[in-house]
């Protein structure tokens, strides 16, 4: 079985992670899978929302946008705007996004803040979701840092990392981190979010007018559990290099999608 873009059953798409490309918010990254490429941004409010105040619920709050660009995929996508409503699979992911990231957040320990993250698909080649937990994840992490450097926080409110990554059965066999063309004929599709500890946060998976055995499940969480665990150093150095790094410039953007 060959793959569209020749890569082995258990090999990632080039992953880059490039920090502080949206100057105002206070964390932001932008994560590429291949060509999918997504700017996540953290943006910290220093409010809850009103149904925590009246239900008087101590902590903070997180909670994530999501949203294709119109120019991200082939053809022009409409924005949810000039259709008067979220369509039904943005609103799903942003939900996902949400409680992903939820999962590693301690909200008390957040204090009186709520977290909004932003996901922006520039460019759509599959895996846009997992691409967006991914270096959503980043984002806050790297808004936390920030927030520690300025004293409004003694300790990280993030217990640790996660990242998530897909996984499908194409041609019949389980292959990682599927791009569109896989996507598109796949089988079987997952997607898989899990903690830097190798914890398990959501598993999505279906076949797509087909079955799978308990051997393939098997074998597409493997090769997530071994994704995920590269996936995660590339992102510690990531927010390393945040701490340093400089607002990316307009120059560096373009050329990224050169």
């Amino acid at each position: 079985m060959m793959r569209p873009d020749k890569r082995e059953i258990n090999e990632l798409r080039p992953i880059t992670f490039t920090p502080n490309v949206a100057p105002h918010a206070t964390g932001s990254v932008l994560v590429s899978f291949g060509n999918t490429r997504v700017i996540c941004a953290c943006t910290v409010e220093e409010n809850i929302p009103g149904w925590m105040k009246y239900q008087k619920i101590k902590g903070g709050w997180l909670t994530a946008e999501y949203s294709m660009l119109p120019y991200s995929t082939l053809d022009r996508k409409r924005r949810d705007i000039s259709q008067g409503k979220l369509d039904g699979r943005s609103s799903e992911i942003q939900r996902l996004i949400g409680r992903s990231l939820r999962a590693v957040i301690d909200l008390k320990q957040l204090g009186h803040r709520t977290l909004w993250i932003d996901c922006d698909v520039l460019q759509a080649d599959g895996g846009t979701r997992t691409a967006s937990i991914t270096g959503g994840a980043v984002a806050v992490a790297i808004a936390m840092n920030k927030l520690l450097a300025e004293g409004k926080i003694k300790q990280s409110p993030m217990k640790k990392l996660i990242a998530a990554v897909s996984a499908g059965v194409y041609q019949q066999t389980p292959v990682l981190d599927l791009n569109y063309p896989e996507d598109k004929d796949a089988a079987v599709d997952f997607n898989v979010v899990m903690t830097e500890d190798l914890e398990f946060v959501e598993i999505q998976g279906a076949g797509e007018e087909s079955t799978f055995s308990r051997a393939e499940m098997d074998q597409m969480l493997d090769l997530t559990e071994a994704g995920i665990t590269h996936i995660v150093e590339l992102q510690k150095a990531a927010i390393e290099a945040a701490e340093s790094a400089e607002p990316a410039d307009l120059e560096g953007l373009v050329n990224a999608f050169k």
